[in-house]
């Protein structure tokens, strides 16, 4: 994904971070070390789809986008496009996935799958009861990675050695893992 970067009347299209680098350096407002260059590193990286501001003086930001364009001309194309489109009333932003939506994609197969959840354990010296972090993995088929992810959870809590006040974690936390696997295996 590429990076639409604007401070001003300034702006350019990076395919890369050295390009990205270049333009900043053009900007005498702007200081970059190497913890501005890990925050647009980790920017590129992440699924965050909003804009990032650096910042540049007291007031001042640098605006970083992503895109999918290729040229500064393809970028600032498709935005006077979209500009025309929300001033008649007829755009409709696209629908970005989200984390459930990709849970529930049907994929058929074999998934390697692992929960960490709050177990409830007795403590034997004082009769009482505390949560502890408890991991279990498995290896099943099912139709997609939430049909995975219900699996596992109903095996839990009919496991007789599970008790059931313990806790399970949503599907979309990072508690639950998984892997496709195969269709086979």
């Amino acid at each position: 994904m590429n990076l639409y970067i604007r401070y001003f009347e300034n702006d350019t299209l990076a395919t890369n971070l050295d390009e990205v680098v270049a333009f900043l350096q053009t900007l005498k407002e702007v200081k970059i070390d190497d913890s501005v260059i890990n925050k647009i590193i980790n920017f590129q990286k992440s699924n965050n789809l909003y804009p990032f501001r650096l910042k540049a003086g007291y007031t001042n930001y640098v605006l970083f986008l992503k895109t999918e364009a290729r040229t500064l001309e393809e970028f600032k194309e498709m935005e006077r496009i979209r500009n025309a489109q929300k001033a008649e009333g007829t755009y409709v932003p696209e629908r970005k996935k989200s984390v459930m939506d990709l849970l529930a994609e049907e994929q058929i197969g074999w998934y390697d799958a692992a929960l960490t959840f709050k177990r409830v354990i007795q403590i034997p010296e004082t009769n009482k009861f505390q949560y502890k972090d408890t991991r279990f993995r498995a290896k099943l088929k099912a139709s997609s990675p939430l049909d995975c992810y219900n699996r596992i959870v109903n095996h839990l809590r009919n496991r007789q050695d599970v008790d059931p006040r313990s806790q399970f974690p949503s599907a979309k936390s990072t508690n639950f893992e998984y892997k496709f696997l195969d269709e086979e295996s």
